[in-house]
């Protein structure tokens, strides 16, 4: 049986997409890890399992099945709903251009127009408290924000000569299971730049929840509860709008591949 996949981007956060409606695949850590080597796999930031998982929704929503390079298990990624929204509708597995997508952090409803522009609808964005990261020897105050997923909002001065190679050290105590960490340099009450190191993955060149925690982050910290952003990473421009009762996040959603996996390389890489 062939297994087939599709590559694909949201503002460079990039994934290998595995559809898998009847849930057959055995998608080990090892095979998370091997599909996203940039030199002995296909390379890509995780992997998103299309299946309809009935023990996740049990209404027969689609689930996306989220993992991280590493092999981890991740909550939510709002990059990669975007291209799994987009391989739903071109595929013709939903029928309307807004529905809903089951992750681990809950349904998701989402949007997408004509021109391939998708809007999620990411939850509410809740600031948890402040903890602080350190790189370099530089400790960066952050705010902590929840998007599903843990994250830490460090607004400084400049980000463009930060080494993010190495992953910032946490607060183990506020952040048990690891946390994302955006660096934010505020351009202007509507505009944000940003770099964030992921929690099992490294950098990358974008960061959909990052994005959400980010605006939601410098929000809080000058007072406003609600606002509007857009959001420049390396990878592109988002449009982040936080109410206090949800977010959205809106950007592209890119398909650069399709194909088969050798079912021998599969095999062998199956841990």
């Amino acid at each position: 049986m062939s297994i087939p996949f599709v590559k694909g981007h949201g503002t460079e956060n990039d994934f290998v997409l595995l559809p898998d409606p009847d849930d057959a695949l055995d998608l080990t850590p090892a095979r998370v890890r091997a599909l996203c080597d940039r030199r002995a796999g296909i390379g890509a930031d995780g992997v998103l399992r299309v299946v309809r998982d009935e023990t996740q929704q049990p209404d027969g929503t689609w689930f996306m099945d989220y993992r991280n390079a590493d092999g981890s298990i991740a909550e939510m990624c709002g990059n990669g709903v975007r291209v799994f929204a987009r391989y739903l509708l071109d595929q013709g597995l939903v029928e309307r251009r807004e529905f809903p997508v089951g992750t681990r952090a809950g349904v998701r409803d989402v949007r997408v127009d004509e021109r391939g522009e998708v809007t999620v609808d990411m939850g509410p964005a809740r600031v948890t408290g402040e903890s602080a990261a350190t790189l370099d020897g530089r400790r960066f105050p952050g705010v902590a924000v929840d998007v599903g997923n843990p994250h830490l909002v460090c607004v400084t001065d400049r980000i463009h000569d930060l080494d993010l190679s190495v992953p910032p050290v946490h607060d183990r105590v506020v952040f048990p299971a690891g946390v994302n960490v955006e660096f934010v340099v505020v351009e202007a009450p509507d505009r944000i730049r940003m770099r964030v190191h992921e929690r099992g993955v490294g950098e990358t060149r974008s960061c959909g929840t990052g994005t959400v925690a980010a605006v939601a982050g410098v929000l809080h910290r000058a007072g406003h509860k609600t606002g509007t952003a857009d959001v420049d990473i390396p990878g592109g421009r988002v449009r982040v709008v936080v109410d206090e009762d949800t977010c959205t996040l809106t950007g592209p959603a890119v398909f650069v591949a399709r194909g088969e996996l050798d079912r021998g390389w599969w095999d062998s890489v199956g841990g």
